[in-house]
């Protein structure tokens, strides 16, 4: 809520009533990100348009986001593909690329934000509805196997592959970072559940916790014993650690002594996936997500529960990720049917 506020400042007022119009409906997490793609939407339209060029974001009032054009998103989207960042302290500049997912994230975002402008009176027309998102095509599911999966906690439990300054900072890390895997791999929740998490929220007799899922709905999830073991173990250590003020009840807490960050998990899990899986450059949190979600549909072949647990609304989005394995179970049905003989020539 405080990054969030920051933000606000930056922008438009209309992008502060925006915000709280979807309060209600989505996480705060949700906003911050719909913020950010604000943010760099309004940053690109005062240096490369001309018209906006003498007006800071927060300063624009109706009449600047009356004259937002078509080309003006077209723009982004083609600027969205390789641009420059610049930090502010050291004045180095980095070059960040988005792909497919990322460019169609920021544009979805855009077409939320002028929704709610033409629906409340801000802007005469609805232009972002004019813009094409990009295709997005279809890619394998990447997960660890069970051999890369040992590995992965291995490294974590050794050290090995890490190092010199990594290792250095394990002995402070290791019972968090091997609780953290084994919540992903044993339960399917997002990282932005898992860094949501409070002390609070679990309960050992049930080995369950509640989560707070997209959108600000709460669910509970369950947890296997190897689970609840390394959370034990985990809050065992954190117990003697004194957090920062306002991080009291946050159940992960990175070596500042604060709630751990997206950014942090994503960077822990990738260290590690490293490790084990050198060839897999792109495992994430997410991924060990679907890896749960995988051995759940192989284990119960029950699209309905792995939609469930891993929280999606609609059963239909589950069977896009899964739909190689269901074409596979399928395949393995039509095989395992006893059929009549016949007395048919059998074909060369």
């Amino acid at each position: 809520m405080e990054r969030l506020r920051q933000i606000e400042k930056e922008l438009p007022l209309a992008c502060t009533d925006f915000f709280r119009s979807i309060a209600q409906t989505t996480s705060t997490l949700t906003r911050l990100a719909y913020a950010y793609d604000l943010r760099l939407f309004f940053r690109y339209l005062t240096s490369e348009n001309p018209f906006f060029a003498d007006v800071e974001p927060r300063f624009m009032t109706d009449t600047h986001l009356k004259q937002i054009q078509k080309r003006d998103i077209d723009g982004f989207q083609e600027y969205l593909m390789q641009y420059y960042i610049t930090d502010e302290s050291t004045g180095e500049s980095t070059v960040v690329q988005n792909h497919e997912l990322g460019i169609m994230r920021k544009l979805c975002s855009l077409r939320s934000y002028f929704e709610y402008l033409f629906q409340n009176g801000h802007i005469d027309a609805n232009i972002a509805t004019l813009v094409a998102l990009p295709k997005l095509h279809d890619k394998p599911i990447l997960r660890l196997e069970a051999d890369e999966m040992q590995k992965m906690l291995d490294a974590v439990a050794s050290g090995e592959g890490l190092t010199s300054k990594q290792q250095q900072y394990l002995r402070f890390t290791q019972t968090r970072d091997t609780a953290m895997l084994l919540l992903f791999l044993g339960t399917g929740i997002r990282v932005s559940e898992c860094v949501g998490l409070d002390i609070d929220d679990l309960d050992f007799e049930l080995n369950a916790f509640l989560v707070t899922r997209k959108g600000g709905d709460q669910s509970i999830l369950y947890f296997p014993d190897q689970v609840a073991q390394a959370l034990q173990a985990y809050l065992a250590e954190r117990n003697q650690i004194t957090p920062l003020e306002g991080h009291e009840n946050a159940l992960f807490l990175s070596i500042q002594k604060r709630r751990m960050t997206q950014r942090a998990v994503e960077n822990m899990v990738k260290k590690y996936a490293l490790i084990a899986a050198p060839l897999k450059k792109r495992i994430s949190p997410h991924k060990l997500r679907s890896t749960f979600g995988t051995n759940l549909y192989q284990e119960t072949g029950d699209i309905y529960l792995v939609a469930d647990v891993l929280g999606h609304t609609d059963v239909n989005t589950t069977r896009r990720h899964y739909a190689a394995m269901s074409d596979a179970n399928k395949r393995k049905a039509s095989r395992l049917v006893p059929l009549p003989k016949t007395d048919l020539p059998e074909q060369k």
